[in-house]
């Protein structure tokens, strides 16, 4: 694990210098204070001249704040304001920690400790336990499932798969925002969390979880700052020892604090005030893990006197890179970015048929980009979730463009999409395939008699990343019945073995595939964001304001990870043949040229696609869910529903279930039934638009649907 790497390259007790004497001489010249100036801007030299807290960095993407604050405490160390080895940095990640001590040594710095929170606490906690407890250090959990799924165990709380990762995300989240097991309930109410089960099911798996840690003799890593935090605020002989220690203090993406590092950056401070923050609000992206931007926004309030500066020259991205980012988020972001750079090429934006025609594209481009001399390490395609990567992984296989996929599994490596093919390819083996009703439906037969459901659960978590996987498969099946409509279950089976096989050769470094969450604190020349349509971002079951404000901040560091050139592209369908129903993400309203709105060709006579997001029939306001888009209006404004008329169609769909010896929402789903009742379709056109009603549907049931709507009268 990494947070126990980075102990063991720590030497000595706190207080002993982490650098060793030969990385320490890898500055040639020996630095100067002036000369350490020479080289800032005028906002990050007064960043550097501040040597003495209360300091915050408002810092946009691209504006040098690591240069900016290396410098400082170089500047710092080299006028004897901050003794080097009084220095603590705490950063979110080892390469952020890394790549600061990198540079201090540059600078001729050394003795600077550079640490994530959970490795400062490791090496402070570990110093004090003979002190605190005496005994041997408990071992520390290196993942809790294992520990979560006996906790579930012993609840009486079925787990597993999605449901035990969700679970432990939550234990994850409870304790970084301070929450007991007994406080659980109200705290996820409040930040309105959508838990995997029961919010008090959660809690008695919480409580059940520290039981088991500590029956153990196991620590996970927010007991590490938790234990740390009260060590410093119960002991005044360990507080007074840690606050002799380190006296300047600088905390690096101090948007992503959490309750829980807060608390321990107060016992580390006492009533000190030389403290550095750096952040930039308009990145926070990771509120769902319990990070508030509130430590940072709330700094100039907290310390009146402290030193505010804001960091906006932006040396990373072109103008027009940079314009586009500001467009996004408006002058109300507060920090409005300064490009640097010379003219580059203006973003652009693409509309596509369907998700295989938008990767055949980004391929092509990338190719192109990589032939003009653009390296592919250089180049990064952008999703909202992982998901999303399969129909990339396969555009470039076929094309034999080298890719890299960052911060996930490929694709077909996915457990459950391993387990979906693994019965996929039994039922095609099956006595019963030799009548087969149809591709796709049989391919959803055998999906739902996983467990899977056609509508997506509910919240986000593992078991929506799980869903978007197994919905993705459907989506090759469709794919595959457009391009060859005899294709059966065996055929679709072996397509997916080719997909895999060719998607698992060895990979060299290439094209970047990552989504927008692991791309934060990255760069490349070349960005394609890809997948921007309502419903993905903002992803659908961000509902209320602040969360979809999370979601355009998203996509604002998507777009900031663009250093020259920059692509935006959407699918109106998910594959081939569908009914184009989708509309360009909500974000892009008033950013894009109204020549990037052209529609590509569509085949005769198909009906002209909608523009803009879907909105209610009622009140005209823009529906952001799934039901409410198949409703055709707000989940709150009055229903129009026909219950009798409802209820024929619900036995009528019954009966044709039966028949077909399938689940009954496969022919349609109670939303579905609910918009057909409420909006009485009396032609073809009609019940083509109720969102979900495809040709496909349109052809198996639409006769009959229409039948019955025709033969009740409205009431």
């Amino acid at each position: 694990m990494f947070y126990l790497h980075n102990y063991r390259t720590c030497r000595g007790l706190p207080g002993v210098p982490s650098v060793s004497q030969p990385a320490a001489r890898m500055a040639v010249v020996p630095a100067t204070p002036e000369g350490v100036l020479e080289a800032l801007d005028p906002e990050q030299r007064a960043v550097a001249e501040a040597v003495r807290g209360p300091v915050c960095v408002l810092a946009g993407a691209g504006t040098g704040k690591t240069r900016a604050i290396t410098h400082r405490i170089a500047y710092g160390a080299l006028t004897g304001a901050m003794p080097p080895q009084q220095v603590l940095a705490v950063t979110f990640t080892t390469r952020a920690a890394s790549e600061m001590r990198s540079r201090l040594r540059l600078l001729g710095v050394a003795g600077v400790q550079a640490h994530t929170f959970h490795a400062a606490a490791l090496r402070q906690l570990k110093y004090f336990w003979p002190r605190l407890v005496g005994g041997g250090f408990p071992r520390l959990l290196e993942t809790k499932l294992r520990v979560v799924a006996t906790a579930a165990g012993r609840s009486r709380v079925p787990a597993r798969g999605p449901v035990l990762r969700d679970l432990t995300s939550e234990i994850e989240w409870a304790k970084a925002t301070l929450a007991g097991p007994d406080g659980y309930p109200v705290a996820a109410a409040r930040a309105r969390r959508d838990p995997p089960v029961a919010a008090e099911e959660v809690a008695k798996v919480y409580a059940a979880y520290e039981d088991v840690k500590q029956a153990e003799g196991l620590l996970d890593f927010e007991d590490l700052l938790l234990l740390t935090a009260a060590a410093i605020e119960d002991h005044r002989d360990i507080a007074a020892e840690v606050r002799a220690r380190y006296r300047h203090f600088v905390v690096d993406e101090f948007q992503d604090v959490n309750p829980l590092q807060q608390r321990l950056l107060e016992g580390w401070l006492g009533d000190r005030t030389d403290i550095c923050v750096v952040g930039d609000a308009n990145q926070t992206i990771y509120s769902f893990t319990g990070a508030s931007a509130s430590y940072l926004l709330d700094f100039p309030r907290r310390y009146p006197d402290a030193t505010t500066v804001r960091l906006v020259r932006d040396y990373r991205s072109t103008p027009q890179v940079v314009a586009l980012a500001n467009r996004l988020l408006g002058p109300a972001s507060g920090l409005q970015l300064l490009a640097q750079q010379p003219d580059g090429p203006e973003p652009a934006y693409a509309e596509h048929a369907d998700e295989p025609a938008e990767a055949a594209a980004v391929t092509a481009e990338c190719q192109r980009l990589i032939a003009s001399g653009v390296p592919a390490r250089e180049i990064a395609v952008l999703f909202r979730v992982n998901a999303q990567s399969e129909v990339y992984e396969q555009a470039m296989a076929a094309a034999g463009v080298p890719y890299v996929l960052r911060g996930g599994e490929r694709f077909f490596d996915r457990p459950e999409v391993r387990q979906a093919i693994v019965l996929l390819r039994g039922a095609a083996r099956s006595p019963e395939d030799a009548a087969p009703a149809g591709l796709v439906h049989d391919v959803t037969h055998v999906l739902a008699a996983a467990g899977w459901t056609p509508e997506p659960p509910a919240g986000s978590g593992a078991a929506r990343e799980r869903w978007e996987s197994v919905r993705a498969l459907l989506g090759l099946a469709e794919e595959l019945l457009a391009a060859e409509p005899t294709a059966d279950l065996a055929a679709f089976v072996a397509e997916l073995e080719a997909r895999a096989a060719a998607q698992h050769a060895p990979q060299v470094e290439g094209v970047t595939l990552a989504s927008m969450h692991a791309a934060k604190g990255l760069e490349w020349d070349a960005v394609f964001l890809v997948g921007l349509v309502d419903g993905t971002v903002p992803i659908q079951h961000a509902v209320s304001a602040e969360q979809v404000e999370e979601e355009r901040r998203l996509l604002y560091v998507g777009i900031t990870r663009a250093r020259r050139h920059l692509r935006l592209s959407w699918a109106l369908s998910r594959s081939p043949g569908g009914r184009g129903s989708r509309s360009p993400s909500r974000f892009l309203d008033g950013l894009r040229p109204a020549s990037s709105s052209a529609a590509p060709a569509r085949a005769p006579g198909r009906a002209k696609q909608r523009r803009g997001p879907a909105r209610c029939r009622v009140c005209q306001r823009p529906l952001s869910s799934t039901v409410e888009r198949k409703l055709g209006r707000c989940a709150g404004c009055p229903s129009t529903l026909d219950e009798a008329l409802f209820d024929r169609l619900r036995a009528w769909r019954l009966e044709r279930a039966r028949a077909g010896s399938m689940p009954a929402f496969v022919v349609f789903t109670d939303a579905t039934l609910t918009a057909i009742a409420e909006i009485r379709p009396a032609t073809v056109e009609a019940l083509a638009a109720i969102s979900g009603i495809g040709p496909r549907k349109i052809e198996d049931y639409g006769d009959e649907v229409l039948a019955l709507v025709a033969d009740v009268p409205p009431p």
